[in-house]
């Protein structure tokens, strides 16, 4: 009896392809579950609808209403979990493999939702860096600026993690205001369109802001724009003829890749068997090797060993591994399920013979292994397959096995190690279990340029160790040469690179309407209300009070120095500071011309004015002698509501000036300001 093909939701409906589509396995039992084909999407049509239709409504959105509809987003899939962790263990995963992948994509959601509002502005326009002075007058300056283009994501997913692959591109994209969509690898579809049934029937998100393709991506990438993205994981072949497509190449369409990883993880010489370090090898390995049967992107594929200590690395990661039960997901005591499919497997033992050939297996059989709960034949299952290679050998810095694989290579220096790990023209992840940080340094420097992150691990961090497959959201997820040349996540990076860089040059006022952040030497609103009675709704960039003058007093100094313990000699000892060349004369202290200019501009009395919770940028320009005048002109630069509070931020342009007009010291006050009473 043939199965119910997998719909994909495309131009806001589920469509059902009009032919039998391809049959997909449980990965365990090798019973067909489902079908899957892309038959009679119309792809111009669907990248039209993201464009036409979630594009717009997007962008009409600030950075923090995005977050707020990410964060919805988590809560109701945090609530569906199980239903997503039964559908998982159909690929083969265990309940500890589920939980990575769909715990992971829905924790990488929350960390974009909260770095959206903490990070972001509450606009839809992104700043970056200063202001760069163009003239003499300041009257003709620049900005550059981060857009949200009319563009859709094409995501090509790998089978490996059907719900985390798909949610750590959606999260950035969707943050950066760009419609995202999805296409699953087919052998795991059926759990991705399981995912987004529950997204699209939770209603959070905006229409066209994420579509589903279950089957081939057809014609799709003849549509793509100059504006359009693709965010590309599998392998560097598939990556590599994407690349080279006529449109994409013809049109420069921004394509980002995560493909093959030769991931190492090193054995510093320092760590022998009585270390607490050569544990945390051992273990590391092993974990790599099991979790997700070794099928992760991040999975450690070369462990580099002293020569020394190769024999005591194989009969300790060979213990462990003999205690690992293989089996059906579920089944008491199964630590590590199966393969994601047949092909998948058989992939992984041409791999192992490949492998074997330049050196020798250690532990485990790739034609045999122990099953529980399963059929050894009919289910993807495969031993855990440990090896011993030869480093000069170009098979194990060449050939990935994406399963439960990995081989121990000897080393007998740094450099030569550092020689080795270039071999595998670059990789997602690297780790060092060291305490010696000397030999961390020069290792961690020379590698760096072949590997998107690295982890050095000891007994002083290895208790809050994420450890080394676990890519976070804030980091980078990506790496040079072999493993594709791309970068995901990292945290608000992986934002912008969803967004337009521009470089904007006009005058102060103009830029200051297009930024909404006030620019020094546009206008300034002086008013007879202090800004700080004013609440939230009713400040305004440009809002300014200007205070004083205070004129600093020697008794001023000395009273400060005394009651802070601050008796610097600039400010306490005449003959020194005489001869400073900065200075010349006893100066006041930097703090204290601060600590009197928020004496000038701030209002005493309760008000809307809630808290200072910081200082961004000061920078003390000028010394401030004794009988100076100082006077502090305080300018709403930029205004920040919080959605979900009943208050926002206010950021101040502050500027000391002593009585010749010159900056002493300029910098960024931070408030949090009230709104308006409800009612009012």
């Amino acid at each position: 009896m043939t199965t119910t093909p997998l719909r994909s939701y495309v131009q806001g409906a589920w469509h059902s392809p009009t032919d039998e589509g391809r049959p997909l396995y449980d990965a365990a039992s090798g019973e067909e579950i489902a079908r899957v084909s892309s038959t009679g999407v119309d792809f111009a049509g669907v990248l039209d609808h993201g464009r036409r239709v979630g594009g717009p409504a997007l962008r009409a959105l600030t950075f923090h209403q995005r977050a707020g509809l990410l964060k919805a987003l988590a809560a109701h899939l945090r609530e569906h979990r199980d239903e997503l962790y039964a559908e998982s263990a159909r690929t083969g995963a265990t309940l500890g493999d589920s939980k990575f992948d769909v715990d992971g994509g829905i924790g990488t959601l929350l960390s974009y939702a909260s770095k959206g509002r903490r990070e972001l502005p509450n606009d839809t326009v992104y700043l970056d860096g200063a202001v760069e002075p163009l003239s003499k007058g300041g009257s003709f300056v620049a900005q550059h600026v981060f857009t949200s283009p009319p563009a859709v994501v094409v995501q090509v997913n790998a089978f490996n993690f059907p719900v985390w692959g798909p949610l750590e591109k959606f999260a950035p994209a969707f943050l950066a205001g760009v419609p995202s969509i999805v296409k699953p690898a087919s052998p795991t579809a059926f759990l991705t369109a399981k995912l987004v049934e529950l997204i699209v029937s939770s209603g959070v998100l905006p229409e066209g802001s994420l579509q589903f393709v279950a089957g081939s991506l057809g014609d799709t990438f003849d549509h793509l724009t100059e504006q359009d993205i693709v965010s590309f994981t599998g392998s560097a072949s598939t990556a590599a003829t994407l690349r080279a497509h006529p449109t994409v190449v013809a049109r420069a369409v921004r394509f980002s890749a995560e493909a093959d990883s030769l991931n190492l993880s090193v054995l510093g010489p320092d760590a022998t068997p009585d270390t607490e370090e050569f544990g945390l090898f051992v273990k590391q390995l092993v974990t790599e090797m099991t979790t997700k049967a070794g099928q992760k992107c991040t999975a450690i594929r070369r462990a580099f060993v002293p020569t020394a200590q190769v024999d005591a690395v194989v009969e300790a990661v060979s213990a462990k591994l003999a205690k690992v039960v293989v089996g059906a997901p579920g089944a008491d005591g199964v630590r590590m399920g199966a393969l994601a499919s047949l092909e998948q497997r058989e992939d992984v033992r041409r791999s192992v013979k490949a492998l074997a050939d330049a050196g020798r297996i250690v532990f485990g059989d790739p034609d045999k292994v122990d099953v529980v709960g399963a059929d050894a034949e009919n289910g993807a299952f495969l031993s855990p397959i440990l090896l011993v290679g030869d480093p000069e050998r170009a098979e194990p810095h060449e050939v990935e096995a994406f399963g439960p694989v990995s081989t121990v290579l000897p080393y007998d220096s740094t450099e030569q190690l550092i020689d080795y790990a270039a071999r595998g023209l670059g990789s997602l992840v690297g780790s060092v279990v060291t305490a010696d940080s000397a030999f961390a340094r020069q290792l961690v420097l020379g590698v760096a340029p072949w590997h998107g992150r690295l982890l050095v691990l000891n007994a002083r961090d290895a208790a809050e160790s994420t450890g080394h497959g676990s890519p976070l959201p804030v980091l980078v997820h990506g790496g040079p040469g072999r493993a594709g040349g791309g970068e995901e996540l990292g945290g608000i990076r992986g934002v912008l690179h969803h967004m337009r860089r521009t470089a904007i040059q006009a005058d102060p006022d103009t830029l200051t309407a297009i930024t909404g952040r006030w620019v020094a030497g546009s206008r300034r609103t002086v008013t007879d209300v202090h800004p700080f009675r004013r609440h939230l709704e009713e400040l305004s960039i440009g809002d300014t009070i200007v205070a004083g003058p205070r004129t600093v007093t020697q008794e001023d100094v000395e009273h400060f120095a005394e009651f802070t313990g601050d008796t610097f000699y600039a400010h306490m000892d005449a003959e020194a500071a005489a001869a400073n060349p900065f200075f010349g004369e006893r100066v006041a202290h930097g703090y204290l011309v601060v600590s009197l200019a928020a004496g000038l501009f701030v209002d005493p009395d309760p008000g809307p004015v809630l808290a200072n919770f910081g200082v961004d940028n000061l920078r003390f320009l000028a010394p401030t002698k004794f009988g100076d005048e100082l006077t502090v002109t305080l300018t709403a630069k930029q205004i920040t509501p919080r959605d979900t509070a009943d208050y926002g931020e206010v950021r101040w342009d502050a500027n000391i000036t002593r009585g010749d007009g010159e900056s002493v010291a300029q910098y960024d006050v931070l408030t949090l300001v009230a709104k308006q009473p409800k009612g009012e």
